[in-house]
């Protein structure tokens, strides 16, 4: 595990040159993003600090305790003619029953073990996080090219009702009607604008920085995602090394190693001891070695200790059962939420995006020979509108989707790029 903090210390190092990185290009980048949210996030790296700081605790559990030196003296002897000097010092050292030190190594270990599994765990949702955002980017930079492209269909439209007004062959309604569309839209591309302000935000806090800080344009496509692996393979590839699983794997440890340390405290631990009293008249008796014992004769107290100790392993082992299963149901579940995904694109471009373009085409062809009125044109227009970001919104989901089987899996975002 240290070998491992050092390679994340370097990386957090390129931090600042990631982020500079992922601005600094031409189109915002799905993974430039997500490396340097990693890096720069203070979420994260209050997690790190967490890790070391568990790492750190290690050595001093399986530590001995300090000796002791205590050093007295005879307070009546100084200075007297009758007697002399009186003093006495003592070095002493617990030792604890063999086997106990390592046991608590090995429940501090697992508990930096514990650590490391939340900050992959934390890294996970953060990664999540910032994918996210990039499809709302995506979605809200779509969105505003729709609403720009039906405002101009909408002013063609309303000019046409003027032309069919001056010939006598509309009314004031269709005019007004049109008026009032472009009133819509514009309240739309307001709102539009304050979404994008604060994605950028949320980005940019992510990122470290300030808030209104600019960022570069999201991509003009999404690829479509690939179809996924087969549910099972991807089950057995989280259930092995998912974060939460490794967590819950490392406090059974910890648990174990904790349960083992309770049952050793019916032994006892020793005291060394060497000592020398100059108030022994022979020099023989000055010098003093010895060796003290516990006498674990309460046993109350340590029973309950252990049984506390074996319950809470018991304990471990059903939330590890429990995360297992949670995360072979999310697999299961975002795989296939992600194929569902994937067939509702291909139905917008293959069938509504076609389908809602001609109802323009034909309703516009059907007002300038009054074929049709004008409150049908404003029906198709909208219709293509919300279908158009429906189909936008549809793509980005199937990232979000994707997204969401990376983490079922234990593994960050990536892709999106066209």
């Amino acid at each position: 595990m240290l070998g491992e903090l050092r390679r994340e210390d370097r990386a957090r190092a390129d931090g600042d040159a990631r982020v500079a990185a992922a601005v600094s290009a031409a189109v915002l980048d799905r993974r430039m993003l997500i490396e340097a949210v990693l890096a720069a996030n203070r979420d994260v790296e209050a997690m790190r600090q967490g890790w070391r700081a568990a790492l750190a605790e290690v050595p001093a559990a399986g530590a001995l305790d300090d000796p002791m030196l205590s050093y007295a003296v005879a307070p009546f002897s100084i200075g007297s003619s009758e007697a002399r000097f009186g003093q006495r010092i003592e070095l002493s050292q617990k030792l604890p029953w063999p086997g106990k030190r390592a046991l608590a190594s090995d429940a501090a270990v697992a508990d930096a073990a514990v650590m490391r599994a939340d900050l992959r765990a934390a890294q996970l949702e953060i990664a999540g996080l910032a994918s996210q955002l990039y499809d709302d980017a995506y979605v809200n930079a779509r969105a505003v090219e729709v609403n720009a492209q039906h405002r101009a269909l909408v002013e063609r439209m309303k000019k046409l009702a003027e032309m069919r007004m001056a010939s006598g062959r509309g009314s004031t309604q269709d005019a007004l009607q049109a008026e009032v569309e472009q009133g819509h839209l514009e309240h739309d591309r307001v709102m539009l604008e304050t979404e994008r302000i604060a994605i950028a935000a949320r980005i940019n806090g992510l990122l470290h920085r300030e808030p209104s800080a600019m960022l570069p344009p999201p991509p003009a496509e999404l690829a479509l995602p690939g179809a996924p692996e087969a549910a099972s393979s991807l089950a057995q590839l989280a259930v092995e090394g998912r974060p939460q699983r490794v967590a819950a794997d490392a406090r059974v440890r910890a648990g174990e190693a904790r349960a083992a340390l309770a049952e050793r405290a019916y032994f006892p631990d020793f005291e060394i001891m060497g000592s020398y009293d100059s108030m022994w008249d022979m020099p023989q008796h000055r010098w003093m070695v010895g060796i003290g014992i516990d006498v674990p004769i309460q046993r109350g107290k340590r029973e309950a200790t252990a049984s506390a100790a074996r319950a809470r392993v018991v304990q471990a082992q059903a939330t590890r059962d429990r995360t297992v299963d949670d995360i072979r149901v999310e697999v299961t579940r975002a795989h296939r939420e992600l194929e569902e995904a994937i067939h509702v694109i291909d139905l917008y471009d293959t069938r509504l995006l076609p389908a809602a373009r001609a109802q323009v085409d034909a309703a516009l062809a059907g007002l300038a020979t009054g074929q049709n009125d004008f409150p049908a044109m404003i029906g198709a227009e909208r219709g293509l509108r919300e279908v158009e970001l429906a189909a936008f919104r549809a793509r980005a989901d199937a990232w979000r989707r994707q997204a969401a089987l990376d983490r079922a899996v234990g593994r960050a975002p990536v892709g999106g790029s066209p």
